[in-house]
């Protein structure tokens, strides 16, 4: 059974006790997910090229890089609109149930920051004149990425409410891991320097998340100053 305290901190780098995911859990491993990318970005690169068509000779791949921008740049913007989307879903639902003020609070900082995120990264492509989603399948037939589904929100969704705000805080940590692997690979194999810097925030604002939320399921007592 894997432990979600236990593989957020593994990219946090925050040691914390973990909460199983018992109702929740991925269908495909999470540190799977550096290896599937990193793999999908060979096979983009080795069919598609920055500059060359397609395998065979037809339309021009969604993914395709360009001047000043590799595949790799395209394909960090295509996954993460989709995930964008799944996270917003995500901290919506605090709205609707009892949670903290600590919790209110980041779930809506959470939601600005990515709908903001996200046209972003729109106009990014529309720039590129690349599609905002790749054709079916295309990505899907290099192994795709873990996701928070809409069954997991739906199952999160009719959680009690005693229960909602742990359930929902390790799905959300789960979730934000997933965009911190994806912007780790989107910087060390990206060309676009926007492209670049974006996954480098998105790095850093992730795993600030993550960190704060095993605070709050793991919280620490105070120290007692009068200890010696």
């Amino acid at each position: 059974m894997r432990r979600i305290g236990d593989e957020a901190a593994a990219t946090s780098g925050t040691p914390a006790k973990g909460e199983d995911r018992s109702r929740l859990k991925r269908a495909v491993p999470k540190y799977g997910a550096l290896a599937i990318l990193a793999a999908c970005a060979v096979l983009v690169f080795a069919q598609c090229g920055a500059a060359g068509g397609s395998p065979s000779g037809g339309s021009t791949p969604a993914a395709q890089g360009g001047r000043g921008f590799n595949p790799s740049d395209v394909m960090f913007l295509q996954m993460m609109l989709p995930h964008q989307e799944q996270g917003v879903k995500l901290v919506r639902l605090a709205k609707g149930h009892a949670v903290t003020p600590e919790v209110r609070t980041l779930a809506a900082a959470i939601e600005t920051t990515e709908v903001a995120e996200a046209r972003q990264m729109q106009k990014r492509l529309r720039d590129w004149r690349r599609p905002l989603r790749a054709a079916s399948g295309e990505h899907a037939a290099h192994g795709g990425l873990p996701e928070t589904t809409d069954a997991e929100l739906e199952a999160l969704a009719r959680i009690p409410a005693d229960r909602f705000e742990r359930e929902f805080l390790n799905l959300l940590i789960g979730h934000q891991d997933d965009a911190v692997q994806m912007a780790r690979l989107e910087t060390g194999q990206g060309e676009d320097s926007w492209t670049r810097q974006l996954a480098r925030r998105v790095d850093r604002s992730r795993s600030a998340q993550i960190k704060q939320m095993l605070k709050i399921l793991d919280p620490q007592p105070p120290e007692d100053s009068h200890r010696k």
